[in-house]
Order: C-alpha cells, then structure tokens, then sequence
C-alpha cells in the first residue's frame, strides 16, 4: 500500500510519517517547500510538490497512490487559510481522490462535545470546528472508503501552552476552564491512524479518540510546577476579554499559542468532561444505530493496541524536564569548560 500524508512536517503529520515508514509503507508527503520538509526526506519518504490551496498541484500527487491520509490544519485564527485550504482546498482534494479511485482516505477532525448520535456540535459557530465538521459530511458523501479520527488535543501542544512559560517565567492566560480533556502523544495517534488501514472493520468509520485520563488546565499547571521545582505566572482574566483579546494576541509571535487557545475558550468554560463525552462513543455497523457507547477497552481492543503501551500524560511531562535539564548541564558544563580554557 502506498501513502500519500498531506501535513507531514506537522506535529502529528511528522509522527504518522515515521510510524509508516517503520512499518513499511511506501510514503509520499505532499510539501510545499522542500527545505523545510527535508528531514522527511532522510527518513525515506517521498517529497512531492503540492498546494492544497492550488487545486491543480493535486493529482498529479496521486499516481500511483493507494490511501491518503490528511493530518494537515491551519490554525484556528488563520481565517485566509481556513478558507482556502481546509475549505476549499480540501474539497479539491477529495473531488481528486475520487478520481483517483482512493482505497482509504483517512482525515482528522476536531472531536467537539458532540451529542451521541449526532454530527452537529453546539460548537459549530467557531470556524475551525465548522469546517471541519462540513468536511466530514462531503467526506462521507463522496463513496471514498474513510475512516475519520475525532481527536481531542495533543501532549506537544501543552508545551508550549504550559512548560515552556512556566521555565520562562512568563505568564499563563487561562479563564475559568472547567473541561476536563484526555489528551494525547501524537506517536499514539499515529499508532491509532495506521492500524486503522490494516483493519476492514474500521472503513466508513468515525472514531472518537482520547487519552485514558482527564485532564484540567489547573492540573497541567501543578504538574509543570512540580516538575519545573518554580511557581506559575497565572493570569486569570474574564472570559469576555479573553474572546475580545483573541484577535489581538494574533499579531504577535509570542502570543502565537495565546491566540489559539483563546479560539477553543468557548469550549474551555463549558462544564464538562470532553473525554468522557468522547472517547466512549465509536462509530457503530450501519446495520446498527449509528453510535453505540463503548469502553476504552473495547475501543483498545478493536484497534490490538495495549492501553499500557499510551504515553501517560505524566510521564510524557517528566521526560521532557529530565531531558531540558539534562541539556542545561551539558550547557553549563560547555561554558565551564570555556571559561578553563580562557585562563589557561
């Protein structure tokens, strides 16, 4: 089988591309600028020259190609983007894969606080989610085998959400967030993502997938401080300026990651368990209602993953401050050592 993976140089696009590389695939990355995507280069995939948001650069990308897997998003305050590319760009692509005669076609959506039995979300008026939603629907009604993953958040993204400004010293913007949110190591999605095309059961499915534990932000943030030995910065401001302040914060680099956040408040000051209200919810047989709820074991089990083998948020964190840490000494070390060679 061979793979076109459309968001490659991506935070979960990356992990999906090596995973299956590691397993063999034939891979080809749909990249708009090869400098950047070279490292996918020097693992083994195939670099291709496409742009979601010129339609024409799409099917010569898929000669030859047996599944496609789209891990590519902008971000959710990038409103040009949104709708050239996850709008527009995106029903090209599946109009080309159509044409192509795609075998699977597997998309990543956006896994909102959807009612059982329902694809609508009360969150349907913030732009990402909208879209994402929409192209769901054109996804299912094109006769393309799919299979689409409603996914919650990842560990990567809480990085720089958390860590980073923590260590930094810099503070922290959060409302009253009270959802609770099982997030996840995109190398466990991309598990996830490429098991799903080796099992027939899972085509023409929409699969909700979450971590095995919940989370809230002011949990993340006892965690860093423990981990990190300082205080947070947190800077608890209305939900109303937060919502003003969106549009504002996107101008900036340094608050890159504030304006995405504030995009998702909305979902952030609902009182809920998003997990739970997910990651039990899995697509069902068409001869069947069209959700049925179901445990993590059984979800775990249909995809022959071991639930022991998921990254754990926790250890996800302490890795990374055992490794921060690890490179300051070797920093120190180096400018010790310099200093030693100076005076002599």
């Amino acid at each position: 089988m061979s793979l076109l993976i459309i968001g490659g140089t991506g935070t979960l696009g990356r992990q999906i591309v090596l995973e299956a590389l590691t397993k063999g695939y034939k891979v080809r990355c749909l990249v708009r600028n090869f400098r950047k995507a070279n490292f996918l280069k020097e693992w083994g995939a195939q670099l291709v020259y496409g742009d979601l948001s010129r339609p024409e650069t799409i099917p010569p990308c898929l000669k030859g190609i047996t599944a496609i897997i789209d891990a590519s998003t902008s971000r959710a305050n990038e409103m040009d983007s949104l709708k050239n590319v996850d709008w527009k760009g995106k029903l090209c692509l599946i109009e080309a894969a159509k044409a192509a005669n795609i075998q699977r076609f597997i998309f990543f959506s956006f896994g909102a606080i959807y009612p059982a039995g329902s694809d609508i979300t009360e969150f349907s008026n913030i732009p990402l989610i909208k879209l994402k939603q929409s192209i769901e629907i054109k996804l299912k009604k094109s006769n393309i085998p799919y299979t689409i993953f409603r996914l919650t958040g990842f560990y990567q993204g809480l990085i720089e959400q958390y860590a980073i400004p923590i260590l930094e010293n810099l503070p922290i913007w959060v409302a009253n967030e009270y959802t609770y949110i099982a997030y996840m190591d995109t190398q466990d999605i991309a598990k996830f993502c490429l098991r799903a095309l080796q099992l027939p059961k899972m085509k023409n499915r929409t699969i909700f997938l979450s971590g095995l534990k919940e989370w809230v932000s002011s949990e993340i943030i006892s965690l860093c401080e423990q981990l990190a030995g300082q205080s947070a910065k947190v800077q608890k401001i209305p939900l109303a300026f937060l919502q003003l302040g969106s549009y504002f914060f996107g101008f900036f680099e340094w608050g890159q990651n504030v304006s995405d956040r504030l995009a998702f408040v909305e979902i952030l000051n609902v009182k809920n368990d998003f997990s739970k209200s997910i990651s039990n919810l899995i697509l069902a047989s068409p001869t069947l209602s069209k959700y049925i709820r179901l445990n993590d074991d059984f979800l775990y089990k249909q995809f022959k993953v071991d639930p022991s083998e998921i990254v754990q948020l926790d250890d996800y964190f302490l890795e990374y401050f055992i490794r921060l840490l690890k490179r300051l000494r070797d920093i120190n070390f180096e400018d010790i050592q310099k200093q030693k060679n100076l005076v002599i």
